[in-house]
This record gives structure tokens, C-alpha cells and sequence, in this order.
């Protein structure tokens, strides 16, 4: 009975993993990569299977070019050569469920949701997209893309710097590794190459001045930083090694929605911004606290001032610290959580409206 529903043929094969297993492993790999492999972006082990992900994509693709040029003609590879996309399919998928889970952390969404929702675009896609990965554009696009993605908060890690030099370092390393690729390529399979070359380099051309666009309008995320933990609090002092911080009490979903927190501040009560950022370890910059008032008048964010400190990555919570503003006004506040370049890592919004009697808080220990 069980045997009429299993795949007869190797197509009827792919096509019940595409139908049954691949959102499985989709919504598995997510939550493996967001829990366990990838909750830091400089843990080894998280870093070695993106790596994995990257050198089999590119395996799949030598294989998939040697068999329809009819350079590799093994009963064996014949047999396997079906499923070679299915294989680089799943590289491709597994490196952009991991960029989702690690840009997502590192992004003000008001500001980065243009580059997030694309690469969760691309991971839902490219679950129907094995068909698309046995045309050789196609596959070198996506390849120098998820190479330009992974280059962009690695070499940070092993250099210990962030900054836009970092960025462009990042995009000559991409060019040069994805020039070597193709050589390579070409060597092995020179019709191929030579047939698609035009295509393939103003490919390669859009996705570099895209990146680029990207990254300096400030819609990349600014891995490998990213904001553990922000609000808005009535005190924070430091005791020890603690962070002592007077909220008042909200409903627990509240928490997860900046836009609504409202702070009732009370007769000469200054107000207190906390923020975590999360930095690797060796990595040492400064970040910024912008704080700006909506100005109805003018429909737009005024920035009424700055402060800016140097933080040190390891501490798996982040690295802590606060900002305080005094005699500010009633209306919409945000304080933005900038590198020193201006990239936005996170964003704590807040309405200040005022009270004749002091709010009730209570104390959270961080």
C-alpha cells in the first residue's frame, strides 16, 4: 500500500524531495542554524559549514558544467547527474538560510529590510529553483552573491576591523576569488565559459554595484555587530560588573515592539537609554547613540544630540552601555545605535509623555 505513494524513477524521486522533504529541511535549517550552529557569527563551527556550503556549491557546479559538455561520461556520473543540482540547490539554500539568520540579528528592519527581504527572497525561491541551476549563469550568479555575503562579515572576524575599507576589501576579495573560479572553469570546460562570458560578467557586474549601492545607503546590516538588547529606562546604574536598570512593567509582547513603548517621565526625570551590541571577540570600535525628536512641524526626524563610547566584542551578551538626556521634551523619541561610520545597528523608538506622579517600575539586573 505504502509502496504507490514512494518515487519509480529518479525524477519522481526529486520531485517528492522537492515537494515534501525540501521545506522540511527549510524550516529545520533555520532553526538549527538561528539555535545552535549560528548563534554567534564568529563561532568556528558555524563558520566551517558555511564554508562547507560554499566549496560543495562549487564542486556541484564543476560537476554539472564536465557532464553537460560531455567531458565526464562515467556510467556512475551519468547515473548521479540528476541530482547534482538538487545538491547545489541545497549548498545555496543552506548558506542563504544562514545569511538570514545572522543579517536578520544585525539589522535595524526599519532601515536593512530591503537587503533582508531579499535574501529571504532567494532562500524561498531557491527551493524551486533547481532547474534554473543547470544554466551557467545562473549558477556563477548566485555563487558570487553568496560568496560577496559571506566575505562581507568574515573578513572582519579575521581581521578584527570594521569600516567601509573592510567592506571594499571584501568586494576585491569576492571579484578576485570569483575570477580564479572561472579560470578554473575554463580550463575544464572552455565552451562553456567562453559561450556565456559576456552574460556572466555583467552579471557579476550588477551584483557588485548592487552590494555596493547597498552597503553605502546604509542598507546592509553592519555584521559582524549586532544589537542584544536596547530600550528606554527611568535609571541605569552600574554595580560591579552588573547593569542595574529601572523599566516600567509592560506586557511581555510589549517588549518586542520599540514602536510602542511609551516613557512617563515625571518632573525633572532624565531619560536613559540602554543598549547590548555584540562584537567578536578582538574586535574593538566605537558606537553612537543618536538621539532625534520628531518634529511634527516639519514631518521628520531632527537629531538633538550624540554620544559616542568604545566597545569591546567577546561577552556573549553583548557589550553594554547607556546614554542620558535631561530636560527632554514630550513627543516621539528614537535613539539610533550607529557605528562610527553611520551604519545603523539597531534603532530603540519611544514616545516621552508627561506625568504628575512617578511611574511604577521595578528593577532588571543585566
Amino acid at each position: 500500500m505504502i509502496r504507490k505513494y514512494l518515487p519509480k524513477s529518479t525524477e519522481d524521486l526529486i520531485s517528492w524531495y522537492e515537494k515534501f522533504i525540501s521545506p522540511l529541511s527549510l524550516i529545520a535549517g533555520l532553526l538549527v542554524d538561528n539555535y545552535i550552529l549560528l548563534k554567534r557569527v564568529d563561532l568556528l563551527e558555524g563558520n566551517l559549514l558555511l564554508i562547507s556550503y560554499l566549496v560543495i556549491a562549487g564542486g556541484g557546479i564543476m560537476l554539472i558544467n564536465l557532464i553537460e559538455s560531455g567531458r565526464l561520461q562515467y556510467t556512475y556520473t551519468l547515473k548521479i547527474a540528476p541530482f547534482i543540482p538538487v545538491v547545489v540547490q541545497f549548498a545555496f539554500g543552506g548558506l542563504l538560510s544562514g545569511f538570514v539568520t545572522l543579517y536578520s540579528r544585525s539589522a535595524a528592519f526599519a532601515v536593512s529590510w530591503i537587503f533582508i527581504f531579499a535574501l529571504a527572497a532567494l532562500m524561498v525561491g531557491n527551493e524551486r529553483f533547481r532547474k534554473q541551476y543547470v544554466r551557467f549563469s545562473v549558477q556563477i550568479a548566485v555563487y558570487f552573491a553568496v560568496l560577496f555575503s559571506y566575505l562581507i562579515f568574515s573578513l572582519p572576524l579575521v581581521f578584527k576591523q570594521i569600516g567601509p575599507w573592510m567592506f571594499v576589501l571584501s568586494g576585491a576579495t569576492s571579484l578576485i576569488l570569483i575570477t580564479l573560479f572561472l579560470l578554473l572553469l575554463k580550463r575544464i570546460v572552455p565552451e562553456v565559459v567562453r559561450r556565456d562570458r559576456t552574460k556572466v560578467a555583467q552579471t557579476i557586474a550588477v551584483i557588485f554595484l548592487t552590494f555596493n549601492v547597498l552597503y553605502f545607503t546604509n542598507l546592509i546590516p553592519p555584521l559582524p555587530l549586532s544589537l542584544k538588547e536596547g530600550g528606554v529606562y527611568h535609571r541605569v546604574t552600574k554595580v560591579g560588573t552588573e547593569y542595574h536598570l529601572l523599566a516600567e512593567p509592560i506586557p511581555w509582547y510589549k517588549k518586542y515592539l520599540a514602536y510602542n513603548t511609551v516613557y512617563h517621565r515625571s518632573s525633572g526625570e532624565s531619560v536613559y537609554v540602554y543598549s547590548a551590541i555584540f562584537a567578536p571577540t578582538g574586535l574593538s570600535t566605537v558606537v553612537v547613540h543618536q538621539w532625534q525628536r520628531y518634529d511634527t512641524a516639519s514631518k521628520s526626524w531632527i537629531t538633538a544630540d550624540t554620544l559616542r563610547f568604545t566597545i569591546n566584542g567577546g561577552r556573549d551578551g553583548g557589550y553594554r552601555g547607556y546614554s542620558i538626556k535631561s530636560d527632554i521634551a514630550e513627543g516621539k523619541w528614537r535613539v539610533n545605535v550607529l557605528t562610527q561610520y553611520g551604519q545603523t545597528i539597531g534603532r530603540i523608538t519611544f514616545t516621552v509623555a508627561d506625568v504628575d506622579i512617578p511611574a511604577p517600575a521595578h528593577e532588571i539586573v543585566y
